[in-house]
């Protein structure tokens, strides 16, 4: 490594030390629950509700693309696919609990349990939002193509966008929004490869409707919350003013079609916490509460 002048680092006069050490509340959004260990910090049983498929998540971009697959699974018809869907607070730990941690060891959220598996058996846990839309799809044999080249299109595309998207949310997003200061290297050097992404993104919708070319895959639910979201400008404030999202023409309106879609607006909802209240369905425990129990409707029954 080449030895860098402590005063030329930041803050000046930091020096690398032999060994890392933590130092716990170091500044920054999300600092009160980021720690380099894993494991349950408590006792908390998991829920559990009517359906199999029983989902523990927020609705952030990885939490969307999950409710968004189950959704569009329910206006496919695969009646199977109905769920209770948690709320799984991170702000307040919630994913350290020792129930969540049983069914994803990495304590993030989205985490999923199918109490009713093909074939049979001891219900299956499954994590990670990618491997969560195959096991989906495969269930259901729905939004994965069976021609060899569509379906490689289609794992080409959702695996590009878990290696990219941890640049927009843990790189740019966190320098440029959530950071305890404002480091002009940081951000630049992600802002860069978050418009390198946007480009790859509209060079290939500029030839394809969607990412797997003419059908709707898990690819497109995967990759939407994160860069639909991003050109909607409806991520870390200003951000998509910052990136000039609105140059990207084919995004613009691959993200337009994917966002008109009625199952996408309803995935939106679920489990979210911000935003407004109409568009807030906490938990989802069937298809009436999109009509009964969104957070504008229990405000007013409170009332």
């Amino acid at each position: 490594m080449t030895e860098k002048s402590p005063a030329d680092n930041f803050p000046a006069g930091y020096e690398l030390p032999k060994v890392w050490t933590w130092e716990q509340g170091n500044g920054g959004a999300f600092a009160n629950i980021n720690r380099p260990i894993a494991g349950a910090t408590h006792e908390k049983e998991r829920p559990v509700g009517k359906h199999p498929l029983q989902l523990y998540s927020l609705a952030t971009p990885n939490g969307q693309k999950v409710t968004i697959m189950l959704e569009e699974l329910l206006a496919a018809g695969h009646t199977g696919a109905e769920y209770d869907a948690w709320l799984i607070r991170i702000g307040d730990g919630d994913q350290f609990g020792s129930g969540f941690v049983e069914v994803n060891p990495n304590s993030k959220i989205p985490a999923l349990m199918d109490h009713a598996p093909k074939g049979g058996g001891a219900p299956v846990r499954v994590f990670e939002s990618a491997s969560i839309l195959l096991y989906l799809a495969e269930k259901f044999g729905a939004f994965l193509p069976a021609d060899l080249r569509a379906r490689t299109e289609t794992f080409n595309w959702l695996f590009w966008q878990m290696g990219s998207a941890p640049f927009l949310g843990g790189g740019f997003g966190h320098f440029y929004a959530y950071a305890p200061m404002r480091i002009k290297y940081a951000i630049d050097r992600y802002a860069m490869e978050v418009k390198r992404q946007l480009d790859v993104l509209d060079r290939h919708l500029a030839e394809n409707r969607y990412m797997a070319g003419a059908d709707y895959t898990i690819a497109d639910m995967a990759i939407w919350p994160w860069y639909g979201s991003l050109a909607q400008n409806k991520q870390y404030g200003d951000a998509g003013a910052f990136l000039e999202v609105e140059t990207y023409k084919h995004v613009q309106r691959w993200t337009a079609e994917i966002a008109a879609r009625p199952a996408v607006q309803r995935g939106r909802m679920v489990n979210r916490m911000t935003g407004d209240p109409s568009e807030q369905l906490r938990e989802r425990h069937d298809a009436s509460d999109f009509d009964t129990k969104t957070e504008d409707k229990i405000g007013a029954a409170a009332k």
